[in-house]
């Protein structure tokens, strides 16, 4: 959990015309301060990431990446202190090939030293795209980097884009992909629009038997960033979002502007319920079961569940939909507590398999609700298989 800044200020360098969002120590410094004092640290969200856009062009006579000297007087060292001067973490991005996506130096034939820089930097966690690299080597390029980083003893969360980039070629191997990276992107970027976010819906769902069981503790499935807060989404597409990402257990990264935040999607971004959601020590990614309509599920630690309703409909009123008939549904045999926790939190009560609960959502909207069985004997052990193997970045729990 924790702020990217790439979806909301991009490759902004223009630090005379534009101070206050330019790609500078002195924005994340800002954000350190606000995720602070507003209650961000609190609810959970812990990094504070650098995207693309930071480095000099130049490599140092020792072939050390550098921060743009004018942006970063201080260096990225500095700045990696002062933000775990606030109880926080500090995110950097670099790229497996030879240079960035947008044109600055890569770490391909640097693998070694980049992750060396990193660590003496005090680096907690690190962005890896995949720009300017033949495809047929990204893998080799992500194991490198992965060694590398190990080879430092540093503990430094590994964020991989290896699977984005192999995808328009051929199905990536999740088992290596998981053994390599705590998290990985599969598919495009997020924009700032309901169909950016729609079309990551729809990807992960008709991919989900390949993606999902790779998903666990330790390493996640990551469909990019959170944009609630900005300009493009609704409140209602704002709570389908947050909502989806909280069932599919991905990383709650947000890109937005702290500083200038509505209060409907600060409440929404720290909605403790929907975070605990998201946080579940099951670790087990959520599953779309209904595309009618669209239910997605995700078993809960302690044989609960949480379903999220979402109404694709983008035209006329609310809808009504019968959780009823959701597939878990069968857990309230022989009872189950619900509770409603979007779009309001409501304590909907003690339930059977044959009850009839009906949900309004408005369009483009999602309602979020939590089953708890009740007088069910629990058997067996929620053990998963990979967690009798893990390898050193896979730190669980850091989403």
């Amino acid at each position: 959990m924790g702020w990217l800044h790439w979806e909301r200020f991009m490759c902004n360098i223009d630090c005379d015309k534009d101070p206050n969002n330019c790609i500078s120590e002195s924005l994340y410094m800002q954000m350190a301060d606000v995720m602070v004092k507003e209650g961000w640290k609190e609810a959970g969200y812990e990094y504070v990431c650098i995207d693309d856009c930071w480095p000099s062009h130049q490599r140092d006579a020792k072939g050390r990446l550098q921060a743009d000297p004018k942006r970063f007087p201080g260096g990225i060292k500095k700045l990696a202190d002062y933000v775990h001067s606030k109880g926080l973490k500090l995110g950097i991005y670099a790229d497996v090939g030879k240079n960035t996506c947008a044109g600055y130096p890569g770490s391909l034939g640097y693998y070694e030293t980049d992750a060396q820089t990193f660590a003496d930097w005090g680096v907690d966690l690190l962005k890896f795209d995949g720009c300017n690299m033949d495809w047929k080597l990204l893998g080799e390029g992500y194991v490198n980097m992965s060694k590398a980083l190990n080879q430092t003893g540093a503990s430094i969360l590994y964020s991989c884009e290896w699977p984005l980039y192999e995808w328009q070629f051929r199905q990536p191997n999740y088992t290596a992909i998981r053994e390599t990276c705590n998290h990985w992107r599969n598919y495009a970027d997020v924009y700032d629009s309901w169909n950016s976010v729609k079309s990551i819906l729809d990807w992960t769902a008709s991919h989900q038997d390949i993606i999902g069981p790779s998903a666990g503790p330790g390493g996640w499935n990551d469909p990019d960033m959170l944009v609630i807060g900005n300009f493009g989404l609704s409140h209602d597409q704002q709570e389908s979002q947050m909502a989806l990402w909280a069932i599919m257990a991905a990383p709650l990264l947000m890109s937005n502007d702290l500083r200038d935040i509505c209060p409907r999607s600060k409440d929404l971004l720290q909605n403790r319920r929907i975070i605990a959601i998201s946080q579940d020590p099951l670790g087990r990614q959520g599953y779309r079961t209904v595309d009618s309509f669209e239910v997605w599920e995700r078993p809960l630690y302690k044989n609960q569940l949480a379903i999220a309703v979402l109404n694709k409909q983008e035209i006329g009123g609310p809808r009504g939909f019968s959780i009823s008939v959701a597939p878990g549904w069968k857990i309230c045999s022989p009872q189950c507590n619900v509770t409603q926790i979007l779009p309001q939190f409501k304590e909907i009560g003690v339930q059977t398999l044959n009850s009839k609960v009906v949900v309004s959502v408005n369009p483009s909207g999602t309602a979020l609700l939590t089953v708890t069985p009740i007088n069910r004997v629990l058997t067996g052990s929620h053990k998963l298989h990979w967690q009798d193997t893990p390898v050193k970045h896979n730190m669980p729990f850091l989403k």
